[in-house]
């Protein structure tokens, strides 16, 4: 897994039927410090994860076997809302501390 930060949401009318009904996030991949890496990525999210939010996210195989993932074609899934993130016992990250939350 990877962590990442909730850039945004995708929205798409015209789509593989499979994927009818799911909710599409612009996420953008960080580091343990919380620093972004160049780029971002679309994933499928299935525990309503919103903007500015740090989040879990599984790729590959991983993301399609996920329960109610089962045949649809997706390579990336936000699995976890991030509460915390800690380093050599010093707090990087903290939700309930997020200005932004």
């Amino acid at each position: 897994m990877q962590m990442a930060k909730v850039r945004g949401t995708v929205v798409s009318t015209q789509k593989e039927p499979a994927l009818r009904g799911t909710k599409l996030l612009l996420l953008q991949f960080i580091d343990e410090e919380g620093s972004p890496a160049p780029g971002y990525e679309i994933a499928a999210d299935c525990v309503g994860a919103g903007i500015d939010e740090w989040v879990l996210v599984t790729r590959g195989s991983g993301a399609r076997i996920a329960q109610g993932s089962e045949n649809r074609p997706i390579d990336a899934l936000v699995v976890g809302i991030i509460d915390t993130v800690s380093v050599d016992n010093r707090l990087i990250y903290s939700k309930k501390d997020d200005p932004y939350r």
